[in-house]
C-alpha cells in the first residue's frame, strides 16, 4: 500500500509539473498573489526557455564544493537553486553540460556564473545575477538540501520552481495545485483577448476602465477587470 501511494503521488507530481510547463509565471502569480517571486535581478542567460522542476538547494556562498555535491545529487526534473557569490562564478559550462546530461531541469544562481557563450547555446535554463570570469575555490565542506535565502525569499528543498523570461516563482506543491486551475483559465482568457485585439477589437471594449475610474474617484472599492 505504501509503495502504491508513493507511486500514485509521484504520478500526480509529474502531472502537475506537465501542466506547469504550459503556464507563464505571470498567469501563476496573477492566480495566487502570495507565491514567492525571486528577485528581478535573476535573469536568464538564454531567453525563451521555460523552467519547471523541484528544488535541490545549495548553500555555496564562496565555494564550489557545495555546487558539485548538489549536482551529484540531482537528477531528472530537479532544479539546482544556489546561494552563490557576488564576487566569483559558482557554475559554468562544465557544470551546466553535466546538469543537462543528468536531465536536470535548470539552474537558478543567486550570484554569478561564467562561460555564458556556451550556456546561451545549451537547452538548459540558467538564471543568475550576472557573470564573472573567475571561479570560487573548492575547499569548504558541502552544504546542500537545506533552506536557503535568495534575496529575501526562502527556498526549501523540494519546492516547485517555475521560470520563464519574466522571472522565477517558487511555491509548495500544495500552493501550486491551489492556483493551477485559475492560472490556466487566466492564460486561456488572455490568449482569447489577444486574438480579439489582433482581429480589430479594442482592449477598452473588454475592460471596465471607465466604471473603475469613476469608482476610484468616488472612493468606492473597485477592481480593474478584463472580460
Amino acid at each position: 500500500m505504501i509503495g502504491e501511494r508513493r507511486s500514485r503521488d509521484g504520478w500526480e507530481v509529474l502531472f502537475v509539473l506537465a501542466r506547469l510547463a504550459r503556464i507563464d509565471t505571470t498567469s501563476l502569480v496573477d492566480a495566487a498573489g502570495g507565491l514567492r517571486v525571486l528577485p528581478a535581478s535573476l535573469r536568464p542567460v538564454r531567453r525563451g526557455l521555460r523552467l519547471v522542476g523541484r528544488a535541490v538547494t545549495v548553500d555555496a556562498r564562496e565555494d564550489l564544493l557545495s555546487v558539485v555535491e548538489g549536482l551529484r545529487l540531482s537528477g531528472p526534473g530537479d532544479v539546482l537553486v544556489v546561494a552563490g557569490s557576488d564576487r566569483h562564478a559558482v557554475a559554468g559550462e562544465l557544470f551546466a553540460t553535466e546538469a543537462l546530461r543528468r536531465g536536470v531541469a535548470g539552474m537558478v544562481i543567486d550570484g554569478l556564473c561564467r562561460d555564458t557563450r556556451t550556456l546561451a547555446e545549451l537547452d538548459l535554463p540558467v538564471y543568475a545575477r550576472g557573470t564573472a570570469p573567475s571561479a570560487c575555490p573548492a575547499r569548504a565542506a558541502p552544504v546542500v538540501q537545506v533552506p536557503i535565502t535568495v534575496g529575501t525569499v526562502q527556498v526549501r528543498p523540494g519546492d516547485l520552481v517555475v521560470g520563464d523570461d519574466d522571472g522565477v516563482v517558487v511555491a509548495t506543491e500544495e500552493e501550486v495545485q491551489a492556483a493551477l486551475e485559475r492560472a490556466e483559465a487566466i492564460q486561456r482568457a488572455e490568449a482569447a483577448l489577444r486574438a480579439a485585439i489582433a482581429a480589430g477589437s479594442s482592449l477598452f471594449d473588454h475592460m471596465n476602465y471607465e466604471q473603475h475610474v469613476a469608482a476610484v474617484r468616488a472612493g468606492r472599492d473597485s477592481r480593474l477587470t478584463f472580460t
